[in-house]
């Protein structure tokens, strides 16, 4: 709710969170961003966004192709975390393991509202929308 409160939206998504081991994150950032290492986020939008040109409402009428009936949303797309690599991140940052994985999670959906940290300004953006959502 934060998260839509902080960004003016209205409505109603889901968001698939899976959960994996330090292996199946380093095989999965090989396989779609050709970086063989562990990460600690990885998410996979269903919808393309622009942060810019967000819609204001997310209901079976805006996106009548993309609503899940059984859900009763607008599927927004997947979000990938690794716990392991968020323990060792929470540690070297001073954080909880709970914040920790709480910012990723917000990172992740901002990834699948289209925000990205490509170019410094980007990052600023997105960093500061993160700890507003925090």
């Amino acid at each position: 709710m934060s998260c839509f409160n902080t960004l003016s939206l209205k409505g109603d998504v889901a968001v698939e969170v899976e959960l994996v081991d330090y292996t199946i994150i380093q095989q999965l950032n090989a396989d779609t961003r050709g970086k063989d290492a562990p990460t600690d986020v990885l998410s996979f939008p269903f919808l393309n966004f622009e942060p810019t040109s967000l819609p204001l409402a997310f209901t079976k009428q805006s996106y009548p192709l993309d609503f899940d009936e059984k859900l009763n949303a607008v599927f927004l797309g997947s979000i990938v975390i690794c716990p392991e690599v968020a323990i060792a991140q929470a540690s070297e940052y001073g954080h909880s393991e709970d914040r920790e994985l709480s910012y990723l999670f917000i990172h992740g959906l901002l990834h699948l509202f289209g925000y990205d940290h490509e170019t410094e300004k980007d990052k600023k953006v997105m960093r500061a929308l993160e700890e507003k959502i925090l």
